[in-house]
């Protein structure tokens, strides 16, 4: 039961497992229509006769726009309830994913409209994860939270190895136009199927009068901003999402182009599935062992630094031993056990903003992963620069142990999981 004694916000069981699955479907089509552009990065180089700089700069576009709505999406779901929010920029993103190979028909400028598409479907994406924050802190009971979290964000690897495997197959058999026309229509799909079964009309209907409210950072909020952002453990976390956020996209964009070029003679669909299919059930038991771990007594503190320790620490370690192998059995091993680990930040910093501020958690997730997509455009872009200039890889790898590292260390020495979004938690602290 809440603090305030409104225990009817929350969803029953039933409603939650309903809730939870298609969630979960839906990061999984986020995902899909994310990872479109690196699984194609190859082949569509080689049609437009891109250099890795232009690669580079259509692949970071991406987190151009996607650093722009986190805050604004974060704080409109706070206000208007995030599951509205999800379907409409579901609804976006879905179609400019299924028309961008018709783009590429409207002029020669190939590159500028790429870029453009792939710009526009960060902005759309942006507002997702904050959404889902403020979604799960004011519907999910806390003692279900870690594993609603983890659960949903398997979608992120169940995505990437959907769209790893089927789009392997599509890119060979049918060109890379197909992997769009899939992941696009696929998204739409599943946009009805909330709005029919989950949804009813009246919460679709979103009036431009209280969507512009939600908009409004009104002065009237009960939300302490200035003392909120004074607070060590909200930068912690901001700082360690910020990393974390940077190096996952790093690996998502450029770990296909790794096994590529490294192992020519390789199959697309087992570097493009295996490290997935396995973050799959590590994200599943990080969820699972974080909430028996706090529900043996361990603090929640405790609880979520060990799981960055997991999630940021040794994912690193076998991201540096990933540049340093020759064989294609251990860099498989290495890359799932490196992208698999990383899940456990699901039930470390992820988790930690629900527990510090769940008023505004969407906008606090908002505010880390801005920083996040922001570093992430510099890491990707700077990835595809370091591999142009010095013609290895193990300095992409060190760069993602390096900023994974300096997170983690900020998160041990000043994280905590106490309320802090309330006038009582700061007299507490």
């Amino acid at each position: 039961m809440r603090k305030d004694g409104n225990a009817d916000c929350y969803w029953s069981r039933p409603e939650s497992r309903t809730w939870t699955v298609m969630l979960l479907l839906g990061t999984c089509l986020l995902y899909c229509a994310r990872v479109t552009m690196p699984i194609c990065a190859v082949a569509m180089s080689s049609h437009f006769e891109w250099d890795k700089k232009q690669s580079g700069i259509v692949l970071s576009s991406f987190f151009w726009g996607y650093c722009l709505t986190q805050i604004v999406g974060g704080h409109l779901s706070d206000r208007i309830g995030g599951e509205k929010v999800l379907l409409l920029s579901a609804s976006a993103w879905g179609f400019i994913t299924a028309i961008t190979p018709l783009l590429t028909y409207v002029s020669s400028a190939h590159l500028i409209f790429m870029t453009a598409s792939r710009f526009l479907m960060g902005l759309l994406q942006g507002v997702y994860f904050p959404a889902l924050a403020s979604l799960f802190s004011q519907k999910v009971r806390e003692s279900e939270r870690a594993f609603t979290c983890s659960t949903v964000g398997t979608g992120s690897q169940f995505g990437t190895l959907v769209i790893g495997g089927a789009g392997s197959l599509l890119l060979d058999w049918y060109g890379w136009e197909s992997v769009f026309y899939f992941s696009g229509f696929l998204t739409l799909l599943w946009v009805y199927c909330m709005c029919k079964y989950l949804l009813n009309e009246k919460e679709l209907i979103i009036p431009f009068e209280y969507l512009a409210k939600g908009l409004s950072l009104s002065k009237r909020t009960k939300v302490p901003w200035k003392r909120l952002f004074k607070k060590a453990p909200i930068w912690a976390v901001i700082v360690a999402q910020l990393s974390t956020g940077s190096t996952f996209f790093t690996l998502l964009s450029w770990l296909p182009t790794f096994f590529k070029e490294t192992f020519p003679e390789s199959k697309g669909w087992v570097f493009n599935v295996v490290p997935w299919l396995v973050a799959i059930l590590t994200s599943l038991f990080s969820g699972f062992l974080s909430d028996h771990l706090i529900s043996q007594g361990y603090r929640t503190i405790t609880v979520r630094k060990f799981m960055q320790v997991i999630g940021s620490g040794v994912s690193s370690l076998f991201a540096l031993c990933l540049g340093q192998t020759s064989s294609f059995c251990k860099a498989i091993v290495f890359a799932s056990a490196s992208v698999g680990l990383q899940t456990f930040n699901h039930s470390g910093i992820s988790v930690n903003v629900q527990d510090l501020a769940p008023s505004c958690a969407g906008l606090l997730f908002g505010v880390g992963n801005t920083g996040g997509a922001l570093l992430g455009v510099v890491c990707v872009y700077l990835a595809g620069h370091l591999i142009e200039t010095t013609g290895s890889w193990i300095s992409v790898f060190n760069l993602v142990a390096t900023v994974n590292i300096i997170g983690l260390c900020t998160f041990l020495i000043f994280g905590e999981a106490q309320r802090v979004d309330t006038v009582s938690a700061y007299i507490d602290l």
